[in-house]
């Protein structure tokens, strides 16, 4: 009996040992990791280097940052990752390009790791030490707290405050929502130029079909642009609403394999009985076409097999109430204001103001005989059209914003919302520097917090 008591006492006593020196050697190998990651960031960075910077309590926030470099990776970028505990302003500020991971704790609170990066956040003032720098912003919470994805929003903001523009707007993970990370990707894609990065985890699609397709934009300078119409599965119950998003399964071929998801604004409602989305044809430097548009537009037929899936959009839905709304948006970003505007429609909500700019008047008014009526019974109380090709100079939608500088402030003293949908590049950009003069940037943010600007661009 000692015997046995002995051997079991030995064996409670090795095993302690061992995971003694498992925990040893671990703590020595994240201090190793954590001396090269100093180490590398206290190194010059390349000028096209893009800062991949995570927060995480429990080591999920850390494995996305990684996923995410990987992906800018195989598109051919130069990637640092670091801890946000291994940063500070002045590193921050040697980097063009920044992509921020983070998780929050609690309620609002930073990880306990990224405690001292945010006490620096609190302590440094606004200003300019970041001008010039673009940064995006995926944060992770829990929407069963109060200050939901808290820590994320306030790092948002500061990144903001510092003189930094976002590469796009904040991504919002609730409880690991595969979706979301969806779009992250998404837009991962788009800034390292690939269209095949291959989904992190593939969408579960619906079985839709091609009903019909329309040109809208015959003669156009541009790319052609087409209506889609897309008739949902036999008794499907699919829902969506104003501001949600379709994401496609595109075949390089029929019968393919499916490749990367895309992502279009949906323009229609349920109301409608299908899905419809404006998408224009995209075309390589070797004339080869896009993959999403090339699949929707030109090798799909009608009567095809289109897989789909709807991804809830949040914060584009649009009010509840029947405040002022501002539609600004430019080429096929008009699907996801025809939408609102369906949706305002519905609703009885009447005062609505769309500013829309495309290339040419003759060939490119989409929607014009819809936008026509829609003005006739009163849905929409005011249209500005901007066509940038139809005289000398340029003309886009943040000019027109700032001709009609005056009756936007009284919109917005009026309690009106503003929505954006459209490109990201140009016109994202020029809108929201626009409104900032317009408005004054503190009280732009302050639209932006009370759910009162908002933005889908891409």
């Amino acid at each position: 009996m000692l015997h046995t008591r002995f051997i079991a006492a030995t064996c409670v006593v090795l095993t302690w040992l061992l995971l003694c020196l498992w925990a040893w050697q671990r703590a020595r190998r994240q201090h190793a990791q954590h001396a090269l990651a100093l180490q590398a960031l206290s190194a010059p960075a390349p000028e096209d280097a893009v800062l991949v910077a995570y927060a995480s309590q429990t080591g999920y926030a850390e494995s996305l940052a990684m996923q995410t470099a990987e992906s800018l990776r195989a598109g051919g970028l130069t990637v640092r990752v670091a801890s946000l505990d291994q940063l500070d302003l002045q590193r921050l500020a040697a980097y063009r390009r920044m992509l921020f991971v983070v998780s929050t704790y609690g309620e609002g609170d930073p990880p306990d790791a990224a405690a001292a990066f945010a006490g620096q956040m609190q302590q440094t003032p606004q200003g300019a030490e970041l001008a010039g720098a673009q940064y995006a912003v995926l944060a992770l919470g829990d929407s069963e707290y109060a200050q939901f994805c808290g820590f994320g929003h306030r790092l948002n903001d500061w990144l903001h405050a510092q003189g930094a523009t976002p590469l796009f707007d904040l991504v919002e993970v609730d409880n690991d929502d595969a979706a979301a990370l969806r779009h992250w990707q998404h837009h991962l894609g788009l800034l390292a130029g690939r269209s095949d990065l291959p989904d992190w985890e593939a969408p579960v699609y619906d079985t839709w079909r091609l009903a019909g397709r329309t040109l809208l934009n015959p003669g156009s300078q541009g790319g052609p642009c087409y209506l889609l119409t897309l008739s949902p599965p036999p008794e499907s119950t699919a829902a969506w609403q104003a501001g949600d998003i379709a994401e496609i399964g595109p075949r390089r071929e029929h019968g393919g394999a499916l490749e990367a998801h895309r992502e279009y604004s949906i323009a229609s409602l349920p109301a409608d009985g299908a899905i419809q989305l404006l998408v224009r044809q995209m075309q390589g430097a070797d004339g080869a076409l896009g993959l999403g548009s090339g699949w929707l537009t030109h090798i799909a037929q009608t009567g095809d097999e289109i897989a789909l899936r709807v991804r809830t959009n949040r914060n584009f839905h649009p009010p509840a109430d029947d405040r002022p709304l501002i539609l600004i948006g430019n080429g096929t970003g008009l699907a996801g204001l025809r939408a609102l505007i369906k949706a305002r429609r519905a609703a009885g909500h009447r005062r609505n103001w769309l500013i829309f700019g495309e290339r040419n008047a003759a060939c490119d008014g989409f929607c014009r005989d819809e936008i026509d009526a829609w003005r006739q019974d009163g849905t929409l109380e005011r249209v500005d059209a901007v066509f940038s090709r139809d005289q000398p100079e340029r003309r886009y939608v943040q000019h027109c914003l700032r001709d009609q500088a005056d009756a936007v402030r009284a919109w917005v003293d009026a309690g009106a919302a503003v929505y954006v949908c459209g490109s990201l590049q140009g016109m994202a950009g020029g809108v929201d520097a626009a409104l900032q003069d317009i408005l004054g940037a503190d009280r732009l943010q302050a639209l932006q917090h009370a759910g009162r600007y908002r933005r889908d661009v891409y």
